[in-house]
C-alpha cells in the first residue's frame, strides 16, 4: 500500500518503464493479433489501457485531459508506444500536483465498493499489468519474443 505519493510515483515509474518496453517490442502487423476470431486484437487492449489512464483518474477526481477518439486503434505500434509514454507521465505530474499524502488515505467508492485513493491507484497499475500480461502472451502468438518483464522471456 502506498502511503506517501512518492512511494505511488516510485512504483507507477518503474511498471511504467516495463510496459513501455514491452510496447516498444509491437510491431504494426502485431496489433491484428487475436486470440480467437471475436476476441480483441492486441492493439485494442494496448491502446485500451493506454487511452483508460486518464478516463481512470479523471473518475476519481483529478483533473487530466481525456484521449479524444479513442474507439479507433492507431494501425501504428509506434503511435501506441508514444501514447503511453506521454500518458502515463504526465499522470504521474498530475497526480503529484493534485493529491497530497493525505489525499491517499481519503476513501471513494470505486467498483462498488469503498477504497481508499492508494487503493484506487494501486487498481490502476494492477488493470496495466493484468493487459500487459495478455499482449505478453499475444506477442508469442505473433512471433514476437517479448520483453522480459519480471525475468528473461523463455
Amino acid at each position: 500500500m502506498y502511503i506517501t505519493i512518492s512511494d505511488f510515483i516510485k512504483e507507477w515509474n518503474k511498471e511504467a518503464l516495463l510496459t513501455q518496453k514491452v510496447l516498444d517490442g509491437l510491431t504494426d502487423d502485431s496489433l491484428a493479433q487475436q486470440v480467437y476470431p471475436e476476441g480483441r486484437t492486441l492493439g485494442r487492449i494496448a491502446w485500451h489501457f493506454t487511452t483508460n489512464i486518464p478516463d481512470y483518474l479523471t473518475h476519481f477526481g483529478l483533473k487530466i485531459d481525456k484521449i479524444e477518439n479513442t474507439k479507433n486503434v492507431p494501425s501504428s505500434a509506434q503511435e501506441i508506444a508514444i501514447t503511453f509514454k506521454n500518458i502515463s507521465s504526465h499522470a504521474a505530474k498530475i497526480i503529484e500536483q493534485q493529491w497530497t499524502d493525505e489525499s491517499l488515505e481519503q476513501i471513494q467508492e470505486a467498483f462498488g465498493r469503498q477504497e481508499s485513493n492508494a487503493t484506487i491507484l494501486m487498481g490502476l497499475i494492477k488493470h496495466i499489468i493484468h493487459h500487459r500480461g495478455q499482449i505478453t502472451i499475444l506477442m508469442r502468438q505473433a512471433g514476437i519474443k517479448p520483453f522480459g518483464v519480471y525475468g528473461p522471456p523463455k
